[in-house]
């Protein structure tokens, strides 16, 4: 596919999906075909939304390349067309993401968010490198993840601009790094989609933006792809005001309890739970939501106007 194809579906919310594992850790695949259903039913569609795979808030990096592969195979036949999918490939040199990225597409994803490959502690050369040779062995799109608070993992605008000729690159994940403004990489909105990945919906609109991601979509979609509908009717105001009544506060108790555990995969499955749609624990060394921070976390879900059901 060529990069504007690819910017026609790599767009609108991406949610980023937790993976379901049984008391045992072992990944529970039917139960992630049940929530496949059960997002694509409360609006994770195409023209909407993407489900994305196997990031770090569906703990990829824990996985292994069977469940990985396998994970993807599972999500892309449950959607059957009727939502996009993409996976992810974290931290990886080259050749293994490239590998990685062949087996995505054999499997039906239509893109992929790649981090930069930081063990390698890269230039800026060696990034270019990294993007421009995944981008010449696949067909499919390429999500470039600015993990920035990485070492070794910031890429900044002036760098994304070298990107313009590599054909798959067709978006940015976007938070700025230290010395940029946000605003910064709007210059390049016509070339890649930029989705934002600083709480910042409504200003990614207003500048031409394309997308978002955050925690919470997985647990309540409709509230995420109507913040985005507003966006893309003009309503920035209204989006932001909405936004900021429960993103600001959720984050509050996301990062509470990410000092006494670790891993964005336990807190997301909090959500999940309190929503009905259980996934079981994160792997070790996360441990899920205690009792008392889920009470809370429910409250706030309750006050939010989301319906979390009774016990």
């Amino acid at each position: 596919m060529n990069r504007d194809k690819l910017r026609s579906l790599i767009t609108g919310v991406i949610a980023t999906v937790p993976t379901p594992f049984d008391e045992s850790y072992r990944v529970d695949y039917g139960r992630m075909a049940e929530a496949t259903n059960h997002w694509v039913e409360n609006g994770v569609v195409n023209g909407k939304a993407v489900i994305k795979v196997a990031a770090a808030m569906g703990e990829g990096p824990q996985l292994s390349e069977n469940e990985w592969s396998k994970l993807i195979k599972t999500v892309v036949e449950t959607t059957a067309g009727r939502a996009q999918v993409m996976a992810a490939i974290h931290y990886k040199d080259t050749v293994r993401t490239i590998e990685d990225a062949k087996i995505a597409t054999d499997l039906g994803a239509i893109g992929l968010q790649i981090s930069p490959p930081i063990f390698n502690q890269p230039s800026e050369a060696d990034m270019l490198r990294h993007f421009s040779m995944i981008s010449d062995a696949i067909d499919i799109g390429i999500l470039v993840y600015n993990t920035h608070w990485m070492p070794g993992g910031a890429i900044y605008p002036d760098t994304f601009r070298k990107m313009s000729d590599f054909e798959q690159v067709a978006a940015i994940k976007w938070s700025p790094p230290s010395g940029t403004e946000y605003e910064d990489i709007f210059e390049l909105k016509d070339t890649f989609n930029i989705i934002d990945n600083a709480d910042r919906p409504a200003d990614c609109g207003r500048l031409g933006g394309h997308g978002f991601v955050s925690d919470g979509i997985a647990a309540y979609p409709p509230f995420y792809v109507g913040t985005w509908d507003m966006v893309l009717e003009g309503r920035y105001e209204e989006a932001e005001a909405q936004w900021d009544a429960v993103v600001r506060p959720l984050r509050v108790l996301a990062h509470k309890w990410a000092r006494i555990s670790g891993g964005e995969g336990s807190f997301e499955k909090a959500l999940q739970e309190n929503m009905g749609i259980p996934m079981g624990p994160p792997r070790p060394p996360s441990i899920p939501v205690d009792a008392e921070n889920m009470k809370e976390l429910k409250q706030a879900m309750i006050g939010w106007g989301w319906p979390v059901p009774n016990p």
